[in-house]
């Protein structure tokens, strides 16, 4: 319990501090507003307890999108805490308590995946989040999975890339770059979220639990053009993805 109280002292000592500074950012479009989200999150993931290992890095060109798998809602933490990106999340976030509000903070592009006309409204604002020079991750599953297998990959929103090279945009190509999430199976009880879970109770079970590891694998981007077909692009993304995962976990299994 004591562990529990301490969080959340931590925690709305640390969002008092920056929410104020987000704030401004974002409202001035200053660049401050891509940095303030990553430094928040490396506080955060030292107050969870998360220490994270990254294989390869991010690539730095221009305009990208991220296709990763989701395990958990920690996977924010854990990638924000890396670089500065802007993510890709479901309608209903946007109204949950604080999380809903850090999370338009950090410009996230909300979906509405039941209804084909609001994805293509959300393909092109993820497709100008890009052209602007943001980093955008999409979690291609469509949701999060208890982390010992890679869901199937739904080509829809890869349709952003397509959306990102109209005529107006100036854009020959988008690079398209996947991401490997993982947990080792130690922490994947725990670090798992998905299904019906709670998210209070399980916030509290990562608080009790102290010490989480995560591994993020990048792979090596794919360039999308006007040619491209997205549904074989969206296969090659979640091939790779696999394989840097299963990567990952065999070299968890020798250690």
């Amino acid at each position: 319990m004591l562990r529990q109280i301490w969080f959340a002292s931590v925690f709305a000592l640390i969002t008092g501090l920056l929410l104020p500074f987000q704030i401004v950012a974002v409202w001035a479009k200053r660049p401050a507003a891509r940095r303030i989200p990553m430094l928040y999150h490396r506080c955060l993931a030292r107050l969870i307890g998360l220490s994270v290992v990254v294989d390869g890095e991010p690539s730095h060109s221009r305009p990208l999108l991220i296709v990763s798998n989701h395990v958990s809602w920690l996977d924010i933490v854990v990638l924000s805490a890396c670089t500065p990106l802007i993510f890709v999340a479901k309608s209903e976030v946007a109204g949950w308590p604080l999380l809903g509000r850090l999370a338009k903070l950090q410009q996230t592009v909300f979906v509405d995946r039941d209804r084909k006309l609001k994805s293509r409204t959300a393909a092109e604002e993820i497709a100008g989040r890009m052209l602007a020079g943001h980093a955008v991750v999409l979690f291609a599953e469509g949701t999060s999975s208890d982390g010992s297998t890679v869901l199937p990959f739904r080509s829809a929103l890869v349709g952003a890339a397509a959306a990102a090279m109209s005529v107006d945009s100036g854009a020959a190509a988008v690079f398209i770059q996947p991401l490997a999430v993982s947990y080792p199976r130690s922490n994947r009880r725990v670090a798992a979220w998905y299904g019906d879970m709670a998210f209070l109770p399980h916030l509290l079970s990562v608080v009790r639990a102290g010490e989480i590891e995560a591994h993020v694998s990048w792979g090596a981007p794919l360039t999308f053009t006007p040619g491209s077909d997205r549904k074989e692009v969206t296969r090659r993304l979640e091939e790779s993805v696999r394989g840097l995962k299963a990567a990952h976990d065999v070299a968890g299994q020798a250690a």
